[in-house]
């Protein structure tokens, strides 16, 4: 499982020309299930994401605050090109990712996880949709996390 972090100010994610996700300050999750993951994989990101020191301190310190020290929100977007394979060629290899009820399984309790681990605020996009996503980058600051 991967998951690309991006600390913001805001996003939005939709579909159509509708908005279908949008938070403030937060992560933008970007999440790519691989075949074979778990819910115990699922688990781990979540609480390493809630829980990482990304936000400064009310005295100034940089990485002082998590996620939810600040009641920050989280907008999560399943994107399977997080499982594409560049080492050969100049087409991405999709072969890794998850099969799309699996994936989508995944998905779906990496939110309700997120939640239960006391966001206050989690949005999504839609699951198998074309997106186009808009952020503010704070920072900028962009992770990649994997289990």
């Amino acid at each position: 499982m991967r998951l690309l972090l991006q600390k913001v100010t805001s996003a939005s994610v939709s579909v159509s020309d509708s908005v279908v996700g949008e938070i403030g300050q937060g992560y933008l999750l970007f999440l790519g299930v691989m075949e074979g993951d778990s819910e115990s994989q699922a688990d781990k990101l979540a609480e390493k994401a809630v829980n990482l020191r990304l936000f400064d301190g009310d005295n100034g310190k940089i990485n002082d605050r998590s996620l939810l020290d600040i009641s920050g929100e989280a907008l999560v977007v399943s994107q399977f090109t997080l499982a594409g394979d560049l080492k050969k060629g100049n087409r991405p290899d999709y072969t890794a990712a998850a099969d799309s009820a699996s994936a989508k399984k995944l998905y779906e309790y990496f939110i309700e996880k997120l939640k239960s681990l006391g966001v206050k605020k989690v949005e999504a996009g839609e699951f198998g949709a074309y997106m186009q996503v808009s952020l503010t980058n704070d920072g900028p600051v962009t992770l990649w996390l994997e289990k």
